[in-house]
């Protein structure tokens, strides 16, 4: 008999091995049970705003029933915490947090901002757990996106043969989803700039394509030479907006360098008015070098006659047929009707000229003109700015508008050098000597005390 049962037991051990190994391998070893207790969190409000932040956010549970160390508290988006995130450690029963910190780790956990999502929180030391609680929250963004594209440093050359292809795509990573509409603001900056200016805006998206063509007019006014490598810096700033208010979150600065082309031509515009010399004569140009060129000439008496050079010599030359037709080495001298500053627009595709009047001037109570009389300003197509050398101003206001009237004006909301259409009256603080520029196409001014 004693032998038959050693035979059994020999027979039934490997079964009883395979069983016990069966079950630790079916064991969810992400979910252990709970040998101790957490008790339901202090959160006030289901719904956090970023007032909220410096609210406490305090958790408590029974003390561990074996074992020593600190207790840690994690956070999960998912009930068996196969993804956790540290909220924090205690060497007590009690961890005593932050509104603010609660919603950093339930973000970093994988909670989307501005939507109601079920969090779940617990605490461990060593190999014990506690019980998870869980409850419905809605964060807010705390950080700003993260540009991945361009990387800091990168290089890149552009092909002016590629102008309408895109050159490169600014991209950025966030929050997975937005629980509202999300606005994103790419800017752009010279290397040794402050001031910003805008590349684009997308919503609900983190990317930004450019054209070759895009990219290389804003590195050149960022300040970047042609056929030089430059840096240029890039920023995106995310806005959103709930019953909390507005929030608006900036990435951090990219710095990367571009080499520009030559994107502007220029022609040039002999006449009577200033002797028939190329060598001296006013240009007119284009921006991107598409065939229209426009300039800006004060001809000073009425019926004065010119003609328009691709070079500063007479090899070339564009005359008239008659209207405002244009022919390539012929005809006859293009004609100016009136006296002043005229806006001259020549197309090059459609073989056509325009004259328009086009003058801008400063008026204000700081001028000599006062609200009633503009002082004019004289063009540089040097610079391609409008510019005063010298104007006696007073302590007072001043503006800049078009043609003498009030149809086109320009002030500065912010004081700060940068021109909104119809903007604010310009404080001039102290009287003395001026010179001033103002420069229509990238809605900038300057002035300088002599």
């Amino acid at each position: 008999m004693k032998n038959i049962f050693k035979l059994l037991s020999m027979l039934l051990l490997p079964l009883l091995l395979v069983n016990a190994c069966r079950e630790d391998a079916d064991r969810n070893w992400t979910s252990p049970e709970p040998s101790f207790k957490l008790h339901d969190t202090t959160l006030g409000s289901n719904v956090l705003y970023p007032t909220m932040e410096n609210n406490p956010f305090v958790l408590s549970w029974d003390d561990a029933v074996s074992g020593s160390g600190s207790y840690t508290v994690y956070l999960s988006s998912t009930a068996d915490f196969k993804t956790k995130v540290e909220l924090g450690k205690s060497e007590t029963n009690t961890l005593k947090s932050s509104i603010g910190a609660l919603n950093k780790a339930m973000l970093k956990a994988g909670l989307s901002p501005y939507s109601s999502q079920t969090a779940y929180v617990r605490v461990e030391r060593g190999t014990e757990v506690s019980n998870a609680v869980s409850f419905a929250v809605t964060t807010y963004p705390a950080d700003g996106p993260m540009i991945t594209n361009p990387a800091a440093g990168s290089t890149l050359v552009l092909d002016e043969t590629k102008a309408t292809e895109t050159a490169t795509t600014i991209k950025w990573n966030d929050y997975t989803n937005y629980g509202v509409k999300v606005t994103y603001l790419v800017e752009m900056a010279g290397a040794n700039s402050d001031v910003f200016f805008p590349l684009g805006t997308v919503e609900n998206v983190k990317e930004l394509p450019l054209t070759t063509l895009a990219l290389d007019q804003a590195v050149l006014k960022a300040g970047g030479t042609a056929n030089v490598a430059s840096d240029v810096k890039i920023r995106v700033t995310a806005t959103s907006s709930s019953l909390g208010g507005t929030i608006v979150k900036n990435s951090d600065v990219v710095t990367f360098k571009v080499t520009p082309y030559q994107l502007e031509s220029f022609m040039y515009v002999p006449g009577a008015y200033q002797g028939w010399s190329p060598d001296t004569a006013a240009s007119v140009r284009s921006a991107t070098s598409n065939g229209i060129y426009v300039g800006y000439i004060n001809f000073t008496s009425p019926n004065s006659e010119f003609k328009i050079t691709p070079e500063r010599n007479w090899t070339n030359s564009y005359g008239s047929t008659g209207g405002n037709n244009l022919t390539y080495n012929g005809g006859g001298n293009l004609v100016a009707p009136n006296v002043g500053w005229q806006k001259l627009t020549v197309n090059l595709t459609e073989m056509t000229y325009d004259l328009t009047p086009y003058s801008w001037g400063i008026i204000g109570s700081a001028s000599p003109g006062g609200w009633d009389n503009d002082t004019d300003m004289v063009f540089n197509s040097t610079t391609q700015k409008w510019e005063i050398e010298s104007i006696a101003l007073t302590v007072g206001e001043i503006k800049f508008r078009l043609n003498n009237a009030w149809e086109t004006n320009y002030g500065d909301n912010g004081n700060d050098g940068t021109l909104e259409n119809g903007g604010a009256n310009i404080p001039i603080t102290e009287a003395g000597n001026y010179k001033i520029t103002f420069d229509e196409e990238n809605q900038v001014w300057t002035k300088t005390k002599l």
